[in-house]
This record gives C-alpha cells, sequence and structure tokens, in this order.
C-alpha cells in the first residue's frame, strides 16, 4: 500500500516508520526545510513541499497514494489537506491528526476525513480500558461515529467461561474481531471457549452497543 504522510517531526517520522516495517510504501511531505531529513527515515520517500498548496501536491503525485495521513502539528493545515486529498485527488482514506480537542467536531467527512486520530481521547479510552471489567470502553471511532472499536473485558465469574464463541448471539451490527487473554491475542474461531478475564474487541455501530452489551451478560 502507497502511504502519504503530511508532516516529518516526531510523530510523522514514528508512523512512518511503522508503516514501512509492515512493507508500505511511504512518502513524506513537510514543509520546513529543517525538519526534512531523510537520513531519519532513509527507506521513506522526502518531498519538501507545503500540504497546502495544491501544486505542491501535484507535483507530488498524491493521486498515487492509497491513504494520505495528515500528521502535523497544525489543525488548519490538516483539514486543508484532508479535503484536497479527498476532492482533488480521490485519495481512498484520509486518516487526520487532531492536536487541539476542541477542534474535533470539524474533523468529519465534510472535510474529506475518515478516520480523525485524538491523543487525548485516545488515552482517556486506555485509561478507562485499563480500569473497567464487566463494561462496554469505546477505544476508537470509524466513521465519525458511524462504528467504534469497542472492548469488554469478562469478569472472572462471567456466565460465559467455557462457552464456545458461536454461543454469542451478537447483534446485527457488531463483529468480534479479537480476544485479548493474557499475552495471547485470539482470533476469534467458531469453537474457541471464551474465560473470565478475556478482553473482547468488537467492531460495532453505536446503535446496537446495548444489545452487544447484552448479549455479552453485561
Amino acid at each position: 500500500m502507497k502511504v502519504a504522510i503530511a508532516g516529518a517531526g516526531a510523530v510523522g517520522r514514528s508512523i512512518a516508520r511503522e508503516l514501512i516495517r509492515a512493507d508500505h510504501e511511504v512518502m513524506l511531505l513537510e514543509r520546513q526545510l529543517a525538519h526534512v531529513d531523510p537520513s531519519s527515515v532513509p527507506e521513506a520517500s522526502w518531498v519538501h513541499a507545503d500540504a497546502c498548496e495544491l501544486t505542491s501536491l501535484e507535483a507530488a503525485q498524491l493521486e498515487r497514494y492509497d491513504v494520505v495521513i495528515a500528521a502535523t502539528g497544525d489543525d488548519k493545515v490538516n483539514l486543508v489537506l484532508s479535503l484536497l486529498a479527498k476532492t482533488e485527488f480521490g485519495t481512498r482514506r484520509v486518516v487526520a491528526r487532531v492536536n487541539d480537542p476542541r477542534n474535533e467536531w470539524l474533523f468529519d467527512p465534510s472535510w474529506g476525513i475518515d478516520v480523525a486520530v485524538s491523543t487525548p481521547r485516545i488515552l482517556a479510552s486506555l485509561v478507562e480500558e485499563a480500569v473497567s471489567v464487566g463494561d462496554l470502553v469505546r477505544l476508537m471511532t470509524f466513521r465519525q461515529g458511524q462504528a467504534n472499536l469497542v472492548e469488554i473485558t469478562l469478569p472472572a465469574n462471567t456466565g460465559l467461561a467455557g462457552k464456545a464463541v458461536r454461543k454469542l448471539r451478537l447483534p446485527r451490527d457488531a463483529a468480534l474481531v479479537t480476544i485479548l487473554r493474557g499475552g495471547r491475542v485470539i482470533v476469534p474461531e467458531a469453537d474457541e471457549p471464551l474465560e473470565g478475564g478475556d478482553e473482547l474487541l468488537f467492531v460495532a455501530s453505536v446503535e446496537v452497543e446495548d444489545e452487544l452489551r447484552a448479549a455479552v451478560g453485561v
């Protein structure tokens, strides 16, 4: 997959390294010449360009990229780039970093954004997840609230202990994507037995979250 990342600061470079380790092709766009440092991520393509300038994006051939990540430290830049990527270059998936939580309401499909990532929200979710057993915790939002990645930790005395995954009667718009058990990541096959303490990760629409709680017995 081809991924273009705007913003080659610490965040952008870290994202680039992770994607390169996963065998993706990465281009880093950076407006400040002082931050253009190909030696820091030598496997990436580096472009000195203003991510808000249409001509600069055309010169970088942004249309060749499957995903655009707006990872600069300026929310205004991230919004403009996201809109240009989606409307002018037809980018299939646009991910944008939210720097100021007060601006989070702007980061929606009207600006071409498929996924908005707010660090404060993620950190709060992770803290909540660490202390919440037997409740549904939202970890990440997809499609601006139409679906969420949610986690439910089964209590030690759960009535589901020993029952197979296929016994879960999940609502229509919910899917179990993985089970975390100790240090293991388990693919939820139909015959996999559930245990107390299992962390179940689902993708579910907001409308069925109450049904999901009921299905898991929390």
